[in-house]
């Protein structure tokens, strides 16, 4: 256990985006006047990070990037944008606007990220306060979608599946609300909304829990409901595990201190798994996570940025510091955890009846891009569903689609159009590509160092050769890439993996828990599509003869020897 002598702050002259934040004056910075410089489609670099908190990034189109030099033309400026959706919760109303946008102003896609939100690229910066005054006026907001703030809370995406999870899913939106930032700068630059008075004393209380210079890095928050993990609980900075007891929903396990990016050659980062700490009654919930986020914005790095996240601040000051520091500020005790169960961290496709009796149909979205391609209409069948469907959409934790609580009376229309525009719950895919999943990366993403979105695809095609042949088609492997390792696609997580180290070269990672609790390690290092093949040839076929009955791949790989079992972050690099 750390001392009180080594609890203190880092030490160590902040880092530049410190001063940013807190010259910005609450996030406003300069961005009303370059948001309407008309010489540049970009925004200088300041501006771009402040950008963030409000729920957007600046990049550029990388395939386009040598040419447009080429040409003494400057990059091809285009904004993403995040849509804040607590449990990936949608009305049908707030679905045809995004798809509205996405065609009006965006690349005419939408994506559903790995936290349950939506995704939209392609914005060009004089559409961008046209773009997040639509998306508000249907009652959603950008705002804490990026940034160095409580990201979208994660909870199970069925509310309708138990009264458990319909309760669980509240706790979501309540605690989203509670830590969502309060200054007016959102308001005042995208929504027109009146300036207000800087004095002092209306400063004081303008951010009551972040502070004038918020967090020292993004914090997220995740739900789960055993027996799924769906949320990957351990993946987040702070994570609640429900526990039920007599059908009803008696409070949670409380992890800490979880988060997937690292620094390829830096051992100093790794990804890590949060820690249970104890137990919480619901009604605790909120008042526990404002604390935790006030210790980590006293406590977290703001000196070296890719050391700032939880994780880190856990790590360094130790797990029994982290518990007494937060006793203290709550005023009373955590208990002892309990007893629950996971048995995997996927998506249940098809049709699902609820509890109210009303239906569930869970869609298989590739990557979570909502795009028409070909013959498989999804964006324009989705469409059309939302035009006639009086329940809701449902963002799942793996990207992918569920048109929730369908009466009766609309279900025959739905199945209708669903056969009619090609949409799919993936029951004739392969059980790996069902469990796939990646990051955008190339070409939008201005950290990718290789592709992901564009390439899994293919590679599962090949390996599904593979699969085939030894007989694995219908067995669950999850299978994860990223362009690079910051850890979007929870890569850390999957029972094999690739991350991004440049142009068609991937570090490839095996023997993670096939319900999220253990971390992969790395196998093979910088290899490219053929080696991948041929290194998991064997290995596939091996696991398909010599697996023990409901033996997973991510321990079988451990059990034969391939790779170690990495329980710790600390441990990763070993």
């Amino acid at each position: 256990m750390a001392d009180k002598e080594k609890a203190k702050p880092i030490g160590g002259p902040p880092s530049d985006v410190e001063h940013i934040k807190l010259d910005s004056n609450y996030l406003r910075g300069a961005l009303v006047e370059t948001l309407s410089n008309p010489i540049t489609g970009g925004l200088p670099e300041d501006d771009n990070r402040l950008l963030k908190f409000h729920g957007s990034y600046m990049q550029d189109d990388r395939d386009l990037r040598n040419e447009r030099e080429r040409q003494k033309l400057e990059p091809a400026f285009q904004f993403m944008l995040r849509i804040v959706a607590p449990g990936g919760v949608a009305t049908p109303a707030q679905w045809l606007v995004m798809d509205d946008l996405a065609q009006r102003y965006g690349n005419g896609t939408l994506r559903v990220t790995t936290r349950q939100a939506f995704q939209m690229h392609g914005v060009l910066k004089w559409n961008l306060k046209k773009t997040i005054k639509s998306i508000n006026d249907t009652l959603m907001t950008t705002l804490a979608a990026c940034g160095d703030v409580n990201r979208n809370v994660m909870s199970n995406p069925n509310p309708y599946q138990s009264e458990v999870h319909a309760e669980v899913y509240e706790w979501a939106r309540k605690v989203s609300d509670h830590l969502s930032p309060r200054t007016p700068a959102y308001h005042e630059i995208w929504l027109d909304g009146e300036k207000v008075v800087d004095s002092l004393q209306e400063q004081a209380e303008v951010e009551p829990i972040y502070g004038p210079v918020y967090l020292p890095r993004k914090f997220k928050i995740g739900l789960a409901v055993p027996p799924s993990n769906d949320v990957d609980v351990f993946s987040q900075d702070l994570g609640f595990i429900a526990i039920l007891e007599e059908g009803k929903l008696a409070g949670f396990n409380v992890t800490a201190g979880g988060g997937m990016g690292m620094t390829h050659g830096d051992t100093s980062t790794y990804p890590q798994l949060g820690r249970i700490i104890g137990f919480c009654r619901p009604e605790q919930l909120i008042d526990l996570a404002e604390k935790t986020v006030t210790i980590q914005r006293d406590y977290g790095n703001r000196s070296v940025r890719k050391n700032a996240r939880f994780k880190y601040t856990i790590d360094r000051h130790g797990l029994e510091w982290f518990k007494e520091e937060l006793q203290e500020r709550l005023g009373w005790q955590l208990e002892a955890a309990r007893d629950y169960h996971f048995d995997h961290n996927g998506d249940r496709y098809g049709w699902v009846k609820g509890i109210n009796g009303k239906w569930n149909l869970t869609l298989y979205v590739q990557s979570g891009r909502i795009h028409d391609q070909g013959d498989y209409k999804l964006m324009t069948g989705l469409r059309e569903i939302a035009k006639i469907h009086s329940g809701d959409f449902r963002l799942t934790p793996n990207q992918n689609v569920m048109i929730a609580n369908v009466s009766n009376a609309k279900k025959r229309k739905v199945v209708e159009l669903a056969k009619a525009y090609g949409l799919t719950d993936g029951a004739h895919l392969s059980a790996l590509r069902r469990s796939s999943m990646s990051c955008v990366a190339l070409p939008t993403c201005g950290l990718a160092m290789a592709e992901a979105e564009r390439y899994l695809p293919s590679l599962v095609d090949k390996l599904e050769l593979i699969i085939d042949e030894a007989g694995l088609r219908d067995k669950e492997i999850v299978i994860r890439m990223t362009g690079c390792p910051n850890g979007c696609a929870r890569p850390a997580l999957g029972e094999i993996s690739f991350i991004g180290k440049s142009p068609g070269k991937y570090n490839m990672y095996m023997g993670a828990g096939f319900t999220g609790d253990r971390l992969n390690k790395l196998y093979k290092e910088s290899i490219g599509e053929e080696e991948i093949v041929e290194t998991l040839t064997p290995i596939l076929h091996r696991y398909a003869k010599e697996r023990l009955l409901d033996e997973h791949f991510g321990d079988f790989v451990i059990r034969s020897g391939y790779v170690e079992a990495v329980s710790s972050g600390l441990n990763f690099h070993h």
